[in-house]
C-alpha cells in the first residue's frame, strides 16, 4: 500500500505495469454454480447482559438499537472523517474506491480533479483496489457520478463502511496447513481464557492487537475452549483479520478486500464475515474471486428485519447466508428473510466470551448464527476447493433440520448447530 502524492503522470506509469498483472483477473470472476440458492444479506449485535440473565429481553418486533440506529449515531459521531452515501449508508468521506483502473480511468478521474490517496495491491486475487481523494470543493457522490459516466467500463464505488462491531452497547504464521478457519471481524482477545488455548494468527492494526467484545465473541463460538464453555471447532486455527482497529474509518470496503486477500494467501478454506453493510462494486469483485479460487465465505444475514433490503457481503452470489433462530428453532423477528438465507443456527438465549468482568455474557443476532455454520463448514474444507466447497455445503444442506418454521426465507436449507449453544445458566 502506497499513500504517494507523486505527480499524477508518474502514478499512471506505475498503474500501467499493475494494471497489466491484474489483466487476467476479468476471466477469473465467472462464478460456479453452487447448485443451491445464492445468499444476500448480513449482521449484528451482541447484548450487554450479564451471563445470569437467562432470556434475552428484546420485545419481539422491537427493532430499536439496531444497525439502522447505529449508521446514524456514527455518522453524526465522526461527521468529520465519515459521510452518507444517497441511500444514508456510511462511507469514508471524500474517498472514491476504484477497482482495477485502466491508466486510461485513472486520467479520467485526474482530469476531474481527483488524486490517488494509496493503493491496495490484492495480488493473490490479481486485483488492486485504488483509493482516490476527492477535492475538498467537490462533493463525493457528485463526483462518483460523473468518473462512472467518464469511464463507464470501470468500476468504481463509495469507500463504504461495514458493521458488526464498531458502535454496539460497551462491555464493563504461513500457510494453513491441515485446516483452519477466518475470521474478518474487530479485535480478539487471545488472553480471554476461553482463547488463551487456541492458535490465533492476526492481521491487521499494523501487527498491534486491538480486542474487542464483537470479534471476541466471534472467535470464542469459532475456536473457544475451557472448563466452562466450548466453542464449535476447539484447536482448530484461528486466521483472525482485525479490520477495525479502533479506528471510525474501521470496517470499509476497502479493508475487507484487503483482509481476504490476505486469508486467500493463507490458503484459508472457510472465512466467516459477521459483518454487514450495502452493495460496493470492489467488494461484489473481491468476494467473486474469493468465490471462484473455492473459498467458502460465511456471512450473517443482518438484523435489519424481515422487510429489509438484503445486506452484504451475504448478498452477493456464492456466499453462504446464515440467519438466526431461538432455542425452539424460530426466526428471531429481527432476522433478515429472503433467498440470500441459506442455513439458519443458533443466535439467542445463548453465551460468548466477553473481555472483562464477567468473562460471558449472552449474545443474540445473526452475527452469532454464522460463526458456527462457519466452524460446521471448516473441516470439510481445510483448503480452497470448488467442488469441495460444492459438496460441503450439500453435505450441511442434508444435515439440516426443518424446524417449527419451514418457509425456505427464513431458514433456508433448515437449522443447523443446535446443539452448539451454550447455555448461559451453565457460566454462572
Amino acid at each position: 500500500m502506497t499513500s504517494s502524492r507523486l505527480p499524477f503522470a508518474a502514478r499512471v506509469t506505475t498503474m500501467l505495469l499493475l494494471c497489466a498483472s491484474t489483466a487476467g483477473a476479468h476471466a477469473q470472476l465467472r462464478l460456479p454454480s453452487l447448485n443451491l440458492p445464492l445468499p444476500r444479506g448480513l449482521d449484528q449485535e451482541l447484548v450487554s447482559h450479564a451471563a445470569g440473565r437467562l432470556l434475552d429481553s428484546r420485545v419481539p418486533g422491537d427493532l430499536t438499537g439496531t444497525r439502522l440506529d447505529q449508521v446514524a449515531q456514527l455518522l453524526r459521531r465522526h461527521a468529520d472523517v465519515l459521510e452518507a452515501d444517497p441511500r444514508g449508508e456510511p462511507a469514508v468521506r471524500r474517498e472514491i474506491l476504484a477497482t482495477s483502473p485502466s491508466p486510461d480511468g485513472l486520467a479520467r478521474a485526474a482530469a476531474l480533479g481527483l488524486t490517488v490517496l494509496r493503493v491496495q495491491r490484492l495480488e493473490e486475487l490479481e486485483q488492486s483496489i485504488v483509493v482516490l481523494a476527492v477535492p475538498t470543493n467537490g462533493a463525493t457522490a457528485v463526483l462518483l457520478a460523473a468518473l462512472r459516466a467518464a469511464d463507464p467500463d470501470g468500476t468504481y464505488d463509495f469507500n463504504h463502511l461495514y458493521s458488526g462491531s464498531g458502535d454496539a452497547p460497551a462491555v464493563p504464521a504461513g500457510p494453513a496447513r491441515g485446516g483452519a478457519v477466518g475470521l474478518v471481524d474487530s479485535g480478539v482477545d487471545t488472553a480471554h481464557t476461553a482463547l488463551s488455548g487456541a492458535s490465533v494468527r492476526r492481521w491487521g492494526c499494523d501487527g498491534g492487537a486491538r480486542p474487542h467484545r464483537h470479534g471476541t465473541a466471534v472467535a470464542a463460538l469459532l475456536v473457544g475452549q475451557d472448563d466452562r464453555f466450548r466453542g464449535a471447532a476447539p484447536k482448530t486455527p484461528l486466521y483472525a483479520a482485525d479490520i477495525y482497529c479502533d479506528s471510525p474509518t474501521g470496517g470499509s470496503a476497502e479493508r475487507i478486500g484487503a483482509a481476504l486477500a490476505w486469508l486467500a494467501g493463507q490458503r484459508v478454506g472457510v472465512i466467516n464475515l459477521s459483518l454487514v453493510g450495502p452493495p460496493n462494486e470492489a467488494l461484489r469483485r473481491v468476494v467473486a474471486a474469493m468465490v471462484a479460487r473455492g473459498h467458502l465465505l460465511v456471512a450473517a444475514v443482518g438484523n435489519d428485519g424481515p422487510a429489509a433490503p438484503p445486506l452484504y457481503p451475504a448478498a452477493y452470489p456464492g456466499v453462504v447466508g446464515v440467519s438466526a433462530v431461538d432455542r425452539n428453532g424460530r426466526p428471531l423477528p429481527e432476522a433478515a428473510r429472503g433467498p440470500q438465507v441459506m442455513f439458519a443456527a443458533p443466535g439467542s438465549q445463548m453465551a460468548s466470551a466477553a473481555p472483562g468482568t464477567p468473562p460471558y455474557r449472552q449474545v443474540r443476532g445473526t452475527s452469532f448464527a454464522a460463526p458456527l455454520v462457519a466452524a460446521l463448514l471448516a473441516p470439510q474444507l481445510p483448503h480452497p476447493d470448488g467442488a469441495a466447497a460444492r459438496e460441503a455445503v450439500a453435505r450441511l444442506a442434508r444435515q439440516a433440520l426443518p424446524g417449527p418454521v419451514p418457509e425456505r426465507d427464513a431458514i433456508g436449507y433448515g437449522i443447523v448447530g443446535a446443539e452448539l449453544r451454550v447455555d448461559p445458566a451453565t457460566l454462572r
